[in-house]
């Protein structure tokens, strides 16, 4: 295979694994960052004529999508075939539409921002709701992985008499996978958030929570606060201590922290961002979906270079 994988920094470890998949070279990507914020990205020698992906979890767009944007470009001025992305977790879905007058609508824009860098792209589980499936926010080839399997591997094995929670209405898609895919009861919460940080959750009604032990399970943990009161309601409802288990472990802040000390007995994620929290591991699930992408190339009217500018 012609394939050569390039990871950020941050994914060196990530990116071993799924070379391996691929039974493909490794590099990883220099980024070097100038006291003035700027960044300058160097590729490794000898790309002319292979097939690049890029391994790059979207935690952080803000400091990331420009040195994204550069590598990309900079592995086809160097002579790629193709480039694909991979992104285990892939930064704002969430803004899927105008929730206030004025706002920016960044899913579609950010999608247009990858395409217009990429052939195809690879992720796991990104936070679609009003927007059923990839395909609606993106002319490249895109594939959606599902951690719902290996999720509820580890429950099975670790959990056996869980019952699952979701904390809201958004977590349904997934909690309804895993208790399907387990043979587990589970319930979901609703949700009112009022600020960043400002939600309120409905109290559990599940007998079965009392019964087994309960698993709450969300595809993000951010801020927290959705976590923190959902713990809060099982605890004032009497049930064990819960098990926390996110697919994409952004905590940003104290929210790690925050969730352990509003008493939840553990808290388990999958590696599509770099975590002490980690346990399950989606490589190979990555390195699959990718093999069927590998070799696709952009709809021509998507390609950037000075054919398309010449137009």
């Amino acid at each position: 295979m012609t394939l050569l994988l390039l990871a950020f920094p941050e994914l060196a470890t990530a990116g071993d694994a799924v070379a391996k998949e691929l039974g493909c070279d490794l590099r990883i990507i220099d980024l070097h960052r100038f006291p003035d914020g700027e960044s300058l990205v160097t590729l490794p020698e000898n790309i002319a004529g292979r097939d690049v992906a890029i391994l790059c979890t979207l935690r952080d767009p803000d400091r990331l999508a420009l040195p994204l944007r550069f590598a990309a470009v900079t592995a086809r001025e160097l002579g790629a075939n193709h480039v694909g992305l991979i992104a285990p977790y892939l930064g704002y879905m969430r803004q899927d539409r105008r929730f206030a007058p004025g706002q920016a609508i960044s899913a579609p824009l950010f999608a247009e921002f990858i395409e217009e860098s990429f052939d195809w792209v690879v992720t796991v589980d990104p936070h679609l709701h009003r927007i059923p499936v990839l395909d609606r926010l993106f002319s490249i080839s895109a594939k959606r992985i599902a951690a719902a399997p290996l999720i509820a591997d580890w429950i099975a094995a670790e959990v056996p008499d869980a019952v699952l929670l979701g904390p809201d209405s958004e977590s349904q898609q997934w909690v309804n996978d895993v208790a399907a895919l387990v043979g587990r009861p589970f319930e979901v919460l609703q949700k009112v958030r009022t600020g960043d940080k400002n939600v309120e959750i409905s109290m559990p009604h599940s007998a079965a929570l009392r019964d087994g032990t309960p698993v709450i399970l969300d595809d993000i943990a951010s801020s927290g606060r959705t976590m923190v009161q959902a713990i809060e309601r099982l605890v004032a409802a009497g049930t064990r201590p819960p098990v926390c288990l996110v697919i994409h472990a952004v905590f940003a802040g104290s929210a790690h922290d925050d969730i352990l000390a509003a008493g939840a007995a553990r808290i388990v994620s999958t590696n599509t961002i770099p975590h002490p929290s980690n346990v399950i591991d989606v490589s190979g699930l990555l390195a699959r979906a990718s093999i069927d992408l590998i070799g696709t190339r952009k709809p021509a009217s998507r390609l950037i270079g000075k054919e398309t500018r010449d137009e």
